[in-house]
């Protein structure tokens, strides 16, 4: 299936009421900064080098960040933090992802979230995360040379697993979620965990750039970049 068409599947997806609501409703009543903007409000789809050998998988839309641009990881500062690095490690362009229209490229990678639609609290439910799943089987499949994921987040990095799991790539013990860890198991790409840049991490500093950034730069020597 192409990437075209798997993307206007996911825009189009309704299997979660509550998350549709919910995004609809932002997508209506609108922050107090963006109020002259149209927001996106609709299942939000990866972005990226169809030949990208990285992947780098976040857990959901931001309300006002690309449940309002229609990008993933895009018109926030989560969005810019994570530009800054892949940008460091020469995967991107530019800088800072603020527009659709901005003008990012990006080189041998690929963005996406474990769940396309914005979730209350930025905690999408057991159920949520389950039912968008197909939708990172599906991108994954037509990215037919990835190499590396880079998992942001625990429920990237559980994302990561299921889908290996689902190709038969099985790991034991249990892989560990911890920031920078590395692992390359037999017969699927190579996953190496980081911690999500929330608002939340960068700003106590739990993550910073140069973290974010060798974490990426590892994610570029893996893929033979």
């Amino acid at each position: 299936m192409s990437l075209t068409r798997i993307h206007s599947e996911i825009v189009s997806c309704t299997r979660c009421e509550r998350l549709r609501t919910y995004c609809a409703q932002i997508a209506r009543e609108k922050k107090t900064a963006h109020r002259d903007d149209v927001y996106w409000g609709r299942p939000v789809p990866g972005f990226g080098d169809p030949d990208a050998r990285v992947l780098v998988l976040g857990l959901a839309p931001a309300a006002h960040g690309a449940n309002r641009t229609g990008r993933v990881f895009t018109g926030d500062g989560s969005g810019d933090f994570l530009m800054r690095a892949m940008h460091a490690a020469g995967f991107a362009n530019i800088t800072t992802s603020q527009r659709i229209d901005d003008g990012l490229r990006l080189t041998d990678a690929y963005i996406a979230a474990a769940v396309r639609c914005a979730p209350p609290d930025n905690k999408p439910s057991v159920e949520e995360i389950a039912a968008c799943h197909p939708h990172l089987v599906n991108e994954v499949a037509a990215l037919r040379r990835l190499r590396v994921i880079v998992a942001l987040g625990k429920i990237g990095f559980d994302a990561a697993w299921r889908l290996l799991a689902e190709r038969g790539v099985r790991v034991r013990p249990r892989p560990a979620f911890g920031h920078g860890l590395l692992y390359e198991p037999d017969g699927g790409p190579a996953v190496i965990a980081s911690y999500h840049p929330s608002r939340q991490n960068t700003n106590t500093r739990k993550l910073t750039p140069e973290m974010l950034k060798a974490v990426l730069q590892t994610a570029a020597t893996m893929a033979g970049l």
